[in-house]
């Protein structure tokens, strides 16, 4: 009985060996084993953060009193507000659409005035609220403004404002999304994320079934060149690709009620410039991996960092500046601003040509670096 047992742990340990030569045979596998985790680790630690501080606020001050502009301080010392200055209101409006400030604060001409008289004059507040996540916690820090920012201005005579109501109330305006609906944040991003979960991991398995069947020796003796190789594996899939994206909008409009502020023939022009994007990423890896296993794992190690650093789950700006670096990289970040600017902003391509560019510059550096690797895999 005894050596039955001993002969049994015997092969079960020269299987274990086995396989421990085979995944340091795989180097591939190994690093994704010890990479996934660690990126896990970085980005749930370090990047991701849920109550995001120093957002970029313009102010419109057309009353512009000591009293105004102790209320300014006060809302930039709560480190919710990064102020950029003074503009008109119509400049205000722009840099909301545009995405390039989250919040204008704006103080009517008879502000000082009004409050004063103790009519508890309104400071009017504009609010990029295409994502209610970035604008919560910063919202909060507006509405608790009116009890503490003129503590130490109202003296003297003015001292009786101070102990009734609060000497001015905050007026929000959520542009984009007036009821906050998350829905209308998340349900258009899911254009992007789909699209990249499914058709890297479809195209990078193109290439190594391929490899694996014994047929990529019968396509590299045709006559195929390598740009019209990777445009006969990745055709297919923008057809596929346009389902999905037909099947989602479908979906957010009559299901969810998201809106259709932009033009629908813009959407589907920088749809069809992302499923480029992702289709070149997923052809790359094909010409690395050696088997379908290891593009799967190509494709979770690259659709993790899209996902976390894109502002897809967590707001962009909440993240510290060398994780907002590595997310601009990504194709998905400029996606996101593209579908959410057009459908809830009604942004035109003059707006949106910054994004589309960064998203055909990748397209470039992937294309490139798929040549190189396919004729590799000629030689």
């Amino acid at each position: 009985m005894l050596r039955t047992i001993s002969r049994s742990w015997g092969r079960i340990l020269a299987v274990l060996l086995k396989e421990l030569v085979q995944l340091r045979r795989e180097r591939l596998t190994f690093a994704m084993l010890i990479g996934v985790p660690i990126m896990q680790l970085v980005l749930f630690g370090y990047a991701i953060n849920g109550d995001p501080r120093q957002l970029p606020t313009v102010v419109v001050a057309l009353d512009d009193s000591p009293l105004v502009r102790s209320i300014v301080r006060a809302a930039e010392n709560t480190d919710y507000f990064h102020l950029l200055g003074s503009v008109s209101d119509s400049q205000a409006e722009q840099l909301l659409a545009s995405g390039k400030v989250q919040f204008a604060l704006v103080f009517p001409a008879d502000f000082s005035r009004r409050l004063l008289r103790g009519e508890q004059p309104p400071l009017v507040v504009y609010a990029d609220a295409s994502d209610p996540a970035a604008t919560g916690p910063a919202v909060a820090a507006l509405l608790a403004l009116p009890g503490l920012a003129l503590s130490h201005d109202l003296q003297g005579a003015t001292a009786q404002r101070r102990a009734g109501a609060a000497p001015f109330e905050v007026r929000l305006h959520r542009r984009y999304n007036p009821e906050g609906l998350t829905a209308y944040n998340v349900v258009p991003g899911l254009m992007g994320v789909i699209l990249t979960m499914t058709l890297v991991m479809m195209t990078a398995m193109a290439m190594t079934r391929e490899r694996e069947r014994g047929t990529l020796e019968n396509l590299l003796a045709t006559p195929v060149r390598p740009l019209e190789m990777m445009a006969g594996k990745i055709l297919p899939y923008v057809i596929f690709g346009y389902g999905q994206v037909l099947l989602i909008y479908a979906t957010s409009r009559w299901l969810f009620g998201v809106p259709m502020a932009g033009s629908f023939g813009l959407l589907t022009a920088m749809v069809l410039l992302f499923i480029t994007a992702t289709l070149a990423v997923g052809f790359a890896f094909s010409t690395v991996a050696r088997s379908q296993l290891q593009s799967m794992q190509m494709t979770v190690f690259y659709f993790l960092p899209n996902v976390l650093l894109s502002g897809f789950m967590f707001p962009f700006r909440g993240m510290p500046r060398w994780a907002q670096v590595i997310g601009e990289v990504l194709p998905l970040t400029h996606f996101l601003r593209i579908v959410r600017a057009i459908m809830l902003k009604g942004s035109s391509f003059g707006a949106l040509w910054p994004e589309a560019a960064a998203i055909a510059a990748f397209i470039a550096v992937m294309a490139l670096i798929s040549m190189l690797r396919y004729r590799q895999t000629i030689d």
